[in-house]
């Protein structure tokens, strides 16, 4: 059981998520809603602290989608950021636009595969930047795709 001061909900689109500040950890943390359990009655009051970001979905998504990984990939995809957000969840990944035409995914898995196959199944073209893992898993990928039918 973790001791907290909440500061705000905030949601993915799929699940509400409680920002607060961890008091054991001396850190913000996020914490799915439907996995908190309330003290009761209600712990000692608190002195708010300044939010961990200006943009707290933001900060989630990429709290969800990429820091609890092994593997972070930034990747470059050939699609507009609005196009690609309508394909990537929240809690998958964060979309940056580029420019009009392309768009950074930030994500991450524990699996070298996944991350493979979850770009490709997109339908984008793309190009990895890291991390240099997945993009040596991906040309041997290439190989053996090749190899199979030719």
């Amino acid at each position: 059981m973790r001791d907290t001061e909440p500061h705000r909900l905030v949601h993915t689109g799929r699940r509400w998520y409680l920002i607060g500040w961890d008091t054991g950890r001396r850190d913000w943390r996020t914490y799915r809603v439907d996995r908190v359990r309330p003290r009761t009655p209600t712990g000692p009051r608190f002195t708010p602290r300044q939010a961990p970001d200006v943009d707290l979905a933001d900060y989630l998504s990429r709290g969800v989608s990429t820091a609890p990984y092994r593997y972070q990939a930034r990747i470059t995809l050939h699609a507009p950021a609005r196009i690609a957000a309508e394909r990537v969840p929240p809690t998958v990944g964060v979309i940056e636009a580029v420019d009009g035409y392309t768009c950074l995914l930030h994500t991450g898995s524990h699996s070298l595969d996944e991350l493979a196959i979850h770009v490709v199944l997109l339908g984008f073209r793309f190009q990895v930047h890291e991390p240099p893992e997945l993009i040596a898993h991906i040309r041997g990928l290439a190989a053996r795709l090749t190899d199979a039918v030719g």
